[in-house]
């Protein structure tokens, strides 16, 4: 696996769980889809953690101090 975006593994996650809960994977098959499903959970961990660490640096004043702000979500001007 090359390195897949957050969302390319969030869908096949997606699709794992589906395929699991369905329950008409065999036990090999189920066993095979859920360590998939475990590296791809570890991989958006992975990936949310230093998108976090981004934003914290984003949001560091001058003096190096982490600060707060509230986060706002401009309107969609497309309707």
């Amino acid at each position: 696996m090359s390195d897949p975006k957050f969302e390319e593994c969030l869908t096949r996650l997606e699709q794992i769980v589906g395929a699991l809960e369905s329950g008409d994977l065999s036990l090999e098959d189920s066993l095979k889809a859920f360590e998939e499903g475990i590296a791809l959970a570890r991989h958006c961990a992975k990936y949310l953690d230093e998108a976090e660490r981004r934003v914290e640096l984003l949001l560091k004043d001058e003096a190096g101090l982490l600060k707060t702000q509230p986060f706002t979500v401009e309107p969609d001007d497309e309707r």
